[in-house]
């Protein structure tokens, strides 16, 4: 069977996707005339089907991308030097929405085997957590980071491993053993085989800037200390920081009333010598690890998960291959019980009406608008926009205007209804699929996105970008067969056989759901995970996109 050269995405599309390189004057057949192109047209852009006058709306996906700003003749290729962004607008929530799920039936009695916690969630990984509060400690977690890695058999030797040699070696002496430790190659030299390592988070907040922007980052931390991928936390904290010891604690709680986990704080102020907040702060963590061994996986349905969908480093195909698929995948988990993520909020530009639309009722429907609105009005105050939002990468690959760009990125969330919409930092509340309000950054929107719950995120990416989180999986898909060979270390899936027409959406959908059963059971590491490809940034609201 021939692959098909070009794409119509909607019947009401006045441009046509290259699906290969085609050449100046080739006829692109069409049931009533061919389209003879003007110019050669690259993979992944766009030629028009009829001629455009300057001003004329330009449609993809059933939705407004652009306006042309010269004459573009029929055949011709669509660029920035024609095209300008234009996006369509949006007013209230339409209540007659109505959605048909997926069959999930062959996926209904599927489990992965994940960690049980005691508020009910089930983590896809057991890591413990040393975060510092303020900027300032960030030295001070190194020095944990170098105390810790190498003796425990998670990375390299430095400072401080005596005392934890002497805690290993009490350990050992007392008959301390992994409980029913799963001694496969990669952990067996491993003091503490249930654990899948100490995760050390660095930033730059906490003080300095906006009280917001510090309550927002003791927000994000909190999401992650109550994220089911961990057992418990060591916190570092200065003591006169905006951040303070009291705001983390509000902000667990909110999260987790009960506070089930570990979490030993240490506040360098109160204790004097630097080294003796250290010792201690070894101490207990050590013991911390003791504790956190003692977890196993056993089989969970599908239901408990909860997965990211991000897209970074998007092409021209983004919208047509991995993008759907990953929607496909959102549906069939809102059909289970699961939920999903959709955020990047400067990508919903131009298809806010179609989430409005979907919004389960119209308080989540006032909170979407209001978000973007007051989102989009931050960046027009420091003299940006949506509109800005495309890299050069996403240009030369084919997204010309941030609506483009946003109509093929919203693809990532399905079909189903929307039942909550989160502002930053909040967690995940209910089933089915949530709007998060986050930046397109890509670090910035995966740390969001573990922030709220995510035990498995799924990153589509045309172009390559290698990011990773430090405590949930992030599954790589590529969005065409040439990325997946150039960067194979990053990519996981190779989505390119939807371009090729060697795989429908929805057996590419069911592809992806086997690999995240896999990883989420811990039997197979992502690509970003063997490449401790560790990213964390918190946002600071206002200044990115």
């Amino acid at each position: 069977m021939t692959a098909p050269k070009t794409i119509q995405l909607d019947p009401r599309d006045n441009v046509l996707v290259a699906l290969a390189d085609l050449p100046a004057g080739e006829q692109i057949p069409n049931s009533a005339e061919p389209y003879v192109l003007k110019m050669a047209i690259p993979a992944k852009h766009k030629f028009a089907t009829q001629d455009f006058p300057v001003g004329a709306e330009i449609t993809m996906y059933g939705v407004t991308v652009g306006r042309a700003r010269e004459p573009i003749a029929r055949g011709g290729l669509l660029s920035t030097a024609n095209v300008a962004h234009e996006a369509a607008g949006f007013t209230n929530r339409n209540a007659n929405y109505s959605w048909t799920a997926p069959d999930v039936s062959r996926w209904s009695t599927r489990t992965f085997d994940g960690y049980h916690r005691a508020d009910g969630q089930i983590g896809t990984r057991n890591y413990w957590l040393v975060v510092p509060l303020v900027f300032c400690e960030n030295r001070n977690v190194e020095a944990l980071r170098e105390a810790f890695e190498e003796e425990l058999g998670y990375g390299r030797p430095r400072a401080y491993r005596q005392r934890v040699q002497a805690l290993l070696k009490d350990y050992r002496n007392a008959g301390g053993k992994p409980a029913q430790a799963h001694d496969t190659p990669q952990h067996s030299d491993r003091v503490f085989p249930n654990v899948d390592g100490i995760k050390f988070l660095l930033h730059q907040g906490g003080c300095g800037g906006t009280r917001q922007d510090s309550r927002a980052l003791c927000g994000l931390l909190a999401g992650y200390i109550h994220h089911p991928n961990v057992a418990g936390a060591t916190i570092l904290s200065l003591g006169c920081q905006n951040a303070q010891i009291s705001d983390l604690y509000e902000e667990v709680q909110r999260r987790d009333p009960d506070m089930t986990k570990p979490l030993f704080v240490f506040d360098q102020q109160k204790a004097g010598l630097e080294s003796a907040m250290l010792s201690d702060a070894i101490d207990q963590t050590f013991a911390g690890l003791v504790e956190a061994n003692e977890a196993v996986r056993q089989p969970a349905l599908l239901s408990k998960l909860t997965v990211g969908l991000k897209c970074g480093g998007s092409d021209g195909f983004s919208g047509i291959s991995a993008n759907p698929a990953l929607g496909y995948v959102s549906d069939m988990l809102a059909a289970l019980g699961g939920k999903s993520i959709l955020s990047e909020f400067p990508e919903l530009c131009g298809v806010e009406q179609n989430l409005i639309d979907r919004c389960a009722d119209s308080h989540s429907a006032d909170r979407f608008i209001e978000l973007m609105r007051t989102y989009a009005a931050r960046a027009k105050a420091v003299h940006s926009g949506f509109e800005m939002n495309p890299s050069p990468g996403n240009i030369r690959d084919g997204l010309l205007t941030d609506a483009m760009k946003s109509a093929g990125a919203a693809r990532k969330g399905g079909t189903s209804p929307v039942n909550d919409v989160l502002d930053y930092p909040e967690y995940v509340r209910e089933s089915g699929l949530s709007l998060q309000c986050t930046p397109g950054n890509d670090v910035e929107c995966v740390s969001a996105q573990v922030g709220a719950g995510a035990n498995i995120v799924l990153f589509t990416t045309g172009l390559g970008t290698p990011t990773g989180n430090p405590i949930t999986p992030v599954i790589k898909l590529s969005t065409n067969t040439k990325l997946a060979q150039r960067m194979s270390d990053i990519i996981d899936i190779d989505t390119g056989a939807i371009i090729d027409g060697q795989s429908s959406i929805q057996g590419m959908a069911d592809h992806i759901l086997e690999l995240i059963v896999d990883v989420a059971s811990g039997a197979r590491q992502t690509k970003a995970e063997t490449l401790r490809q560790d990213d964390f940034i918190p946002w600071k609201r206002g200044v990115s996109l």
